[in-house]
């Protein structure tokens, strides 16, 4: 009799791992979008302020 190894097939585990993982951060994404949104807005405001470049001429 010939055994049939279904157990060792795990082809596709890992699509299926990294459905759920980017399900899950956009799920967090949307919940926190609000505050995400806000945080990035302060972040860029910071980085493109021309009050912060000093002229040194």
């Amino acid at each position: 009799m010939r055994k049939i190894a279904k157990r060792n097939n795990r082809k596709g585990m890992g699509t299926v791992e990294v459905v759920i993982i980017i399900a899950v951060l956009v799920a967090l994404a949307l919940l926190f979008r609000t505050g995400l949104m806000e945080y990035g807005q302060k972040v860029m405001d910071f980085c493109f302020d021309d009050s912060k470049i000093s002229s040194a001429f």
